[in-house]
Formats: structure tokens, sequence, C-alpha cells
């Protein structure tokens, strides 16, 4: 079977992981517990898990021509990602991220530099319209100027391509972007700063999901870690439970896993409720490993989890 494509408009940056019990404090060193880099940036993750759960993966972005931009084109060689779409900028450097792993638990925080990702414009967007059009699924982020994430929705849905807007990091926006998305995907966090409501539970969950739908989202679908994921408009109000794991190693990737799941899925002609579930597997298998990209798992990893039950 054909590989489904799946444009995605979004930022690398170069992972510069630190893995320690606690931040310190200002003014204060701690030792830390171990340390890695690799390839990052929320685009550029979404885009290796789509390519690795099947889907043939297009990225649309900025690099500079220095060691992270390097880092960048062997990561998407190896995953075999389309970067026909992806531009040379010859005035910044590549992006990179500070990322703290809590050993006690898992959970991080995340400072990104854009670098020449901050550049990306909706003249980029213009550029790559073909690979735009000839892709069933757009998926968009906030770590790009906003106009320009912008553009590429209003692209995608000029060629009757699925959009999804996976809002993070949470910034304000006009309610016309929301009127592009087909989905928009934020998580707990980002949800209830978008909309101003407290997001704990499942029915605040529901809350926060009518308010995106309000504003024009056709579909709201939002992540809840360990809960799940709960979607509400067009395609229904349905609960999709999280895979129980047996152990949680890092979640700085789950998010951008099930982004890239989901997307495969609904390119592959999935029902919404069947492509969250896709999507559910890839994050649980990432969560499980430790990195962003590094974390996500192949086609077989998810196939064998999702029949597992």
């Amino acid at each position: 079977m054909a590989r489904a494509p799946v444009a995605v408009l979004g930022i690398f940056v170069a992972d510069l992981a630190f893995r320690a019990p606690r931040l310190p404090l200002m003014g204060e060193t701690i030792l830390g517990q171990g340390f890695k880099d690799g390839p990052g940036g929320k685009g550029s993750n979404q885009a290796i898990a789509a390519a690795r759960a099947g889907g043939d993966a297009r990225m649309i972005t900025r690099i500079g021509r220095d060691t992270f931009g390097e880092m960048a084109q062997k990561a998407w060689a190896a995953d075999g990602i389309d970067t026909s779409a992806v531009v040379i900028d010859e005035t910044a450097p590549t992006g990179a991220a500070f990322i703290f792993v809590s050993t006690e638990t898992g959970n991080n925080a995340i400072i990104v530099e854009s670098g020449a990702a901050a550049h990306l414009s909706p003249d980029d967007v213009a550029a790559a319209e073909a690979v735009i059009a000839s892709s069933r699924v757009l998926i968009t982020q906030f770590e790009q100027p906003t106009v320009t994430a912008l553009a590429g929705l209003t692209m995608a849905r000029k060629h009757g391509v699925i959009t999804i807007l996976n809002p993070a990091p949470a910034v304000e926006v006009t309610d016309a972007i929301y009127g592009l998305c087909d989905y928009v995907t934020p998580n707990e966090t980002e949800a209830s700063a978008l909309t101003g409501l407290p997001v704990v539970t499942e029915d605040d969950a529901l809350a926060a999901a009518k308010e995106f739908v309000r504003r024009g989202a056709k579909n709201a679908l939002i992540t809840l870690g360990g809960k799940g994921a709960l979607l509400h408009g067009e395609a229904g109000t349905h609960m999709v439970p999280a895979f129980k794991v047996p152990r949680v190693v890092e979640t700085t990737g789950a998010g951008d896993a099930f982004n890239g799941g989901f997307a495969v899925a609904l390119a592959e002609g999935k029902s919404p409720v069947e492509a969250i579930r896709f999507g559910c597997a890839t994050a649980g298998i990432s969560v499980q490993r430790p990195g962003t990209a590094p974390s996500m798992p192949t086609r077989a990893e998810i196939e064998a989890l999702l029949a597992s039950g």
C-alpha cells in the first residue's frame, strides 16, 4: 500500500536534554544525572513520528548551514522524509532547545530558540504549495511565527487537505485561525491557557473543547496524558483512553508522537476515533523510551500494541 502523504509545517531544533531530580533555583548549580543531544523541534518530531508510523512525511521548514542543520538533514534522510520544501537559511543558525527531564517522574520543562525557523514565512508556504496540495493532511504548530501557521492552514484548506493545528506553545491568536482547523490538538495545559478554563477533569476538557469549537474549529481533540484524549465536534464526543504502559521513562516526545500517528491514521482514511487510538498507541510506546525523535515507534510496533488490546 502506498504511504499516505502528510505535510508538516514546523521547526527543527537540536535537543539538548539534561536529566536531574529537579530544576536548579536561580543562582544555583546542581549535578545532572545524564545528558544527550539529538534531533528535535515539534515539527521535525511530528514528521519523524509520521514517517515511522507509515506515512509519506514531507517537512516544510528553515534550517541554518551549520552542525545542527546537518543533524536535521541526517535525521530526515534516515527516516525517508521529503525535504524538497526545506530552505537552508544563510543568515541564521539552526535552533536549539534546552530540555530538563525529571529523573523522578519523567516529566519535562523546555526552552526553545527557533533560530532559522523563526524566519519561516508565508512566502515559504507559497513556495511549498505543490507539497501541501499533494498531501492528505497538513499539521502545524506555534513554534514558528503564527502568521506562517495561518498561511499553511489557509493553503491546505484551499486544496481540500485535512488540517491539524497543534497549538504549542500556547500563544494568543485570533479566532480566524481556528476556523481553518479540522482538528485542534492542545494538551490540557495548552487548552487551559488558550481558553482561560481549568482543564483537570474530563468534564473540564469537554468544556474547553466546546470553547474551541465555538471559536470555529470543526473538532477539538484535547490530550490528557495518561488518561487518554477527548474529542468533541463534528465527529461527535468521544473519550479514548490511553494505553497502560509498564513504566514511563520520559514524556517529552509524547505529544509529538500522538500528533504524528494521528495525522497518518487520518491520512489513511481511518475514522477519527480509530485515528486517536492509533495516536495513543504511538504515544504509549514513545513514553517508555528516552528522547524525542529517537523515541518514535515503527509501524510494526504500533500495530503490535493495537493488536494487544
